[in-house]
């Protein structure tokens, strides 16, 4: 991605700060920190065999779309490639904890280490072939068998298992194993319990676990795996498609010609490339470190703090999980346990999507103003006759809502966009998709989804156990019971729950957990399915910035060289009204229109007081109105946007009535403006 930045970004101007942080690359960068990228870089005839194995996987589903299997075989033949592949391109070294691992410090468990598989990896590889593909020797036999299976079934079972647990270590670390552990041995031991405790079933042996894990659909090939084998991959693969004809590149460039002669420029251009290229990469930290090595000179210059850069950074990047028309890979599961069109959950997204960059559009402006930021110069083409030459970039985002607004199927509409991203390569010479680079990107495509593959496949095993032991139930009541089964009490410790899960695993390993067992919680209360399944999604990616790990402000740290902690807390500020709106559309009794699921005067309405809401939360946040804000200002301008939020005639009246004391109080003190440039910007050169 750093070919695609304007020549101004590609290195900060001497003389202006202090010292820089080590020079590393983004692919550097993203090996390891993105936990959705092959950990190995191999090289030689091995990498072909593996590009080439990838291709025949991505040909193979582009199929399937059009030529349909049964879904279980289709699950299996789909893990049976994978896995392997998964097995070759990550490496077996242990990774640490992320708040543990220190860039380059001894710390590093494989950085070091050779990127060539060894026998252990090729006899994983191997056995995790077998283990998926046995079942589909004499499929029908295999099914009948699921109440009366044969030893052999259950050893194949026992290590398709253990398979799936040592590739996900291998790619998102030990956590997520170890909670399907302890999942299993609940199913287990949660026999000894009386039946009549919160916790406490009837008990499963050995060979029921793994059999009802294994011979069905309702564990290691569940709906996460299907999800992963269908949605994820084809966008996955059209994200490459899109990456390889240049839509990265254009998309960097128009958000830095966007915004030239304005103080909060730099923040603006941030904001937008991490919108346009969450598209692209549909990885939260890809995005923002991708971004952040050719954005972060560009914000220096412009005279951010390197902890407030790193913050626009993260924030930008998380946005794109959020953001439609491609969102996160939790939102097809949405799709898929709503039994609900992916357009419908796009739908659900638009108003909170609108709200976040709102929070961050107005956090930037107040920075521009509190830090003294400048206008800078970058040697970029204008936005007209990028747009001109390159527009077209556009048109593959815009025929996938079109297709599946005419009612295409998302998966027919995702690849007829990923043909025509394909045919539109040929306007650009220089990203022009030739058999190679179309055989590249179509590879790109399937190794970038082996983590979520692995990940999913693991889910299927927490799944799997609650539908049997009826986990999803009484962890609901646990949760009920311990709020006392008040509204308000049960949603903050739905949101609790979910942040703490997403701090060990990733978003959608965190999404299907709390899903099943938090999601049954909040529906109990009264709260409908979309609801809570999108309240769950929010706070699951949210995650993300969440101190202590908040993984995306990690990696946006090491690009600019700031304090890892205060980061994340910018970050937090920046992500703030993103933590508020998901209580709005549980607790509101107009909050259903946020996710538009009202008319459209009625959604109207909505977004515009949560709109007032949100510039009253930035205020509060960054201390600014229309000069520096102090304490009283800020107090009112927090209380205005929490009662505004619950979007009823009385409580939004109340919510203005604060924000204009505010604002007269505001006037009254009369403050200095109180502008201040950076520590260590000397000026502009």
């Amino acid at each position: 991605m750093t070919s695609a930045a304007p020549n101004a970004a590609r290195r900060a101007p001497e003389g202006e700060g202090d010292e820089e942080a080590p020079a590393r690359s983004a692919e550097d960068l993203i090996a390891e920190y993105d936990e959705e990228r092959p950990a190995r870089r191999i090289s030689g005839p091995l990498a072909h065999l593996i590009g080439a194995v990838a291709l025949g996987v991505s040909l193979y589903v582009l199929y399937t779309v059009f030529a349909p299997m049964q879904v279980l075989p289709y699950r299996m033949s789909f893990l049976a490639a994978v896995l392997p592949l998964t097995f070759l391109s990550y490496r077996p070294g242990a990774r640490l904890p992320r708040w543990l691992r220190r860039p380059g410090g001894a710390t590093e468990t494989t950085e070091k280490r050779g990127d060539n598989p060894g026998v252990t990896d090729w006899i994983l590889a191997g056995l995790s072939l077998v283990v998926c593909a046995y079942p589909l020797l004499g499929f029908d036999d295999f099914i009948r068998r699921t109440f009366e299976p044969t030893t052999l079934d259950v050893v194949m079972a026992a290590g398709c298992g253990l398979l799936v647990l040592e590739a996900t270590r291998r790619t998102v670390g030990a956590i997520l194993p170890a909670i399907c552990l302890v999942f299993v041995g609940y199913a287990y031991y949660g026999g000894y319990l009386p039946v009549d405790w919160a916790l406490g079933h009837h008990g499963y042996d050995v060979d029921r676990i793994l059999t009802h894990l294994y011979m069905g659909t309702e564990g290691l090939f569940g709906v996460p795996l299907d999800v992963a084998a269908t949605y994820i991959v084809l966008f996955a693969i059209y994200g490459a498609v899109l990456e390889y004809s240049g839509a990265g590149a254009f998309f960097v460039n128009i958000s830095f010609a966007a915004f030239r002669r304005s103080s909060a420029a730099a923040g603006r251009t941030v904001t937008l490339a991490g919108f346009l290229l969450g598209t692209v990469s549909g990885s939260g930290t890809a995005t923002a470190v991708s971004l952040g090595s050719v954005a972060w000179p560009i914000l220096r210059r412009a005279g951010y703090p390197r902890e407030s850069g790193g913050g626009i950074l993260a924030a930008a990047g998380i946005g794109a999980i959020l953001s439609p028309p491609t969102l996160g890979a939790a939102a097809f599961i949405i799709a898929e346990y709503l039994k609900t069109s992916y357009l419908t959950v796009l739908l659900y997204a638009a108003v909170p999507t609108v709200l976040y960059y709102l929070g961050i559009i107005l956090a930037i402006e107040i920075d521009a103003r509190r830090l003294g930021t400048r206008e800078i110069d970058l040697e970029t083409p204008s936005a007209w006759r990028l747009l001109t030459r390159f527009g077209y970039h556009f048109s593959s985002l815009l025929a996938i809502v079109i297709l599946m607004a005419l009612d295409v199927s998302p998966l027919r509409a995702v690849v007829y966009a990923t043909v025509l991203a394909f045919l539109l390569s040929f306007l650009d010479r220089e990203h022009r998709l030739g058999p190679r680079r179309v055989a590249r990107a179509l590879s790109a495509g399937t190794l970038g989804v082996l983590p979520v593959a692995a990940t999913t496949a693991a889910a299927g095993i927490i799944v799997g156990v609650v539908t049997l032991t009826g986990l999803g139930l009484k962890g609901s009541r646990i949760i009920v019971d311990l709020a006392g089964g008040d509204m308000v009490a049960t949603t903050v410790v739905a949101a609790l729950a979910v942040l703490i899960l997403g701090l060990a695993v990733p978003v959608t390993a965190s999404f299907i957990i709390a899903a099943v067992i938090i999601g049954p919680a909040l529906q109990t209360m009264g709260i409908g399915p979309e609801t809570a399944y999108m309240f769950i999604f929010y706070y699951a990616v949210l995650s993300e910035v969440t101190p202590p790990t908040a993984l995306a402000a990690v990696a946006t740290s090491a690009i600019t060289g700031g304090n890892t902690i205060k980061t994340m807390i910018m970050t937090w500020k920046y992500t703030l009204p993103a933590f508020l709106v998901p209580f709005a559309f549980v607790l509101a009794p107009a909050g259903r229109a946020l996710l538009w699921q009202a008319p459209l005067p009625e959604v109207l309405v909505a977004l515009a007081v949560s709109a007032l809401a949100v510039a009253a939360l930035a205020a509060a946040t960054g201390g600014w109105m229309i000069r520096r804000a102090g304490w009283p200002e800020r107090v009112l301008s927090a209380g205005a946007a929490i009662v505004l939020l619950y979007l009823e005639p009385a409580t939004v009246a109340i919510g203005v009535a604060l924000l204009a004391v505010a604002l007269l109080v505001h006037l009254l003190l009369r403050r200095p403006v109180g502008r201040r440039v950076s520590p260590g910007v000397k000026g502009d050169s």
